[in-house]
């Protein structure tokens, strides 16, 4: 059992001070072509991810929408007669009747400065929006890669516990033999070994089916590399809890609130706009008949909003309510924000005072009592069953302490690409 120690002294002890996160800044590197770090994960689904592509396409089309959001509407070309005869002996002539004129013209529709202002506002916020929400995808898609690839690194160090544990199991098939030999122990002794092994196989089975799934969770993000072997330990964030809640703002789903709100104001402008008149200007050169004299007109237009009680102003007033709703809507982000971020920054507590006890207590206690178990069996003063029952005990802690580390790496992964990357 003394190897069993040296694992525990080998593996389980770093494994368990690296995901207490401690470390000052986060460094990971990427590796060779053919493993697969955490960084190169979030590398690749930045890069290949559908939905972060579909995103940097709504950006642009977003941009392109902007150019003419402030330009005057296009001119129209007028082409048409005036005063064509329709009785009489000139009747459908277009050049007898001094009245008749055949004409050709421009129309341009000009809206007021601040209606046009408050559209390119309009537009620019759409711009900023789009900008925020492919920040929202694009923290979604490195949370669920990191998540899936540190799932499947604790996950492959569970099994390298148990590849561990089929030596032990060797060693103690051969002390139970040399029991019996001796004359001790009872002739079913040299059976339990055997189904400890048969146990030791379901569960490699469980954790090789388990491992399975990560990888197709990681393929989601990250295609064929995800059947990639992984390189690296697992990440070291920096992990104030302090410096989580001040940057609690800077999370991209309470970001995206400013262009909302740029986006409510200017179309509050846009709606206050309508009370303003736009206006239009017409050119029109006008032939008529070789007899009379050729004609230019000009004529100017201008909305009359007189009925503003019943047409503008309730747009306005629905503007306003917008506001307040994009305002109410952030309100109760934020609090949403800070309730899960409390809640977790609780639960990484707890993870850290039950991976204390069990590095600190409940290990060295469970590798003690294997150690006297087996003492006590070899002496003849025991029985096969309480060695096999404290091996247990002991095999247990150690995966849950693998369990519960991957867990809280996962966990400040999480807090640290929410609310940590993102803080100045």
């Amino acid at each position: 059992m003394r190897c069993s120690l040296q694992f525990l002294l080998r593996w389980a002890l770093p494994s368990l001070l690296c995901s207490g996160l401690f470390a000052e800044t986060a460094t990971p590197e990427f590796l060779s072509a053919n493993a697969l770090s955490f960084a190169a994960a979030l590398h690749i689904a930045e890069q290949q991810t559908p939905s972060l592509s579909a995103q940097a396409a709504h950006v642009s089309a977003a941009q392109a929408s902007a150019i003419p959001a402030a330009e005057l509407p296009d001119p129209k070309l007028i082409v048409g007669a005036d005063n064509v005869p329709i009785s009489g002996a000139d009747r459908g002539s277009l050049s007898r009747d001094f009245m008749t004129m055949e004409k050709i013209g421009v129309m341009q529709d000009v809206p007021n400065g601040d209606k046009r202002q408050a559209r390119a506002d309009v537009a620019n916020a759409e711009i900023a929006k789009a900008q925020a929400e492919q920040q929202i995808e694009r923290l979604h898609v490195r949370q669920e890669t990191a998540q899936a690839w540190l799932n499947r690194l604790y996950l492959e160090r569970r099994l390298i516990v148990l590849g561990e544990l089929d030596h032990e199991n060797q060693l103690l098939g051969d002390t139970v033999r040399a029991q019996l030999r001796t004359g001790k122990g009872a002739a079913a002794d040299a059976l339990m070994p055997q189904q400890e092994a048969v146990e030791l196989a379901d569960r490699r089975d469980e954790l090789q089916q388990a491992i399975t799934q990560a990888k197709a969770a990681l393929r989601r993000w990250i295609g064929d590399d995800a059947y990639l072997p992984l390189a690296g330990e697992s990440p070291v964030f920096p992990f104030d809890p302090t410096q989580l809640h001040r940057h609690l703002h800077h999370h991209p789903e309470l970001a995206a609130f400013g262009p909302m709100t740029e986006m409510a104001e200017a179309e509050v402008r846009q709606a206050e706009a309508e009370k303003k008149s736009d206006w239009g200007v017409e050119l029109n050169y006008q032939r008529r008949g070789p007899m009379y004299s050729d004609m230019v007109s000009l004529q100017f237009t201008y909305d009359l909003p007189v009925f503003t009680g019943s047409r503008q102003t309730p747009r306005i007033e629905a503007k306003r309510q917008a506001l307040l709703q994009v305002d109410s809507e952030r309100q109760a982000m934020f609090r949403e924000h800070t309730a899960e971020l409390d809640s977790d920054l609780a639960q990484y507590t707890t993870f850290v005072n039950r991976l204390t006890r069990l590095r600190d207590i409940r290990l060295p206690l469970a590798q003690q009592k294997v150690e006297l178990q087996m003492a006590s069996y070899r002496a003849g003063r025991g029985d096969l069953s309480a060695v096999l029952a404290a091996r247990r005990e002991w095999i247990e802690a150690r995966l849950r302490q693998i369990e519960l580390e991957g867990q809280q790496a996962a966990l400040v992964a999480k807090l640290y690409l929410a609310y940590g990357e993102n803080a100045p």
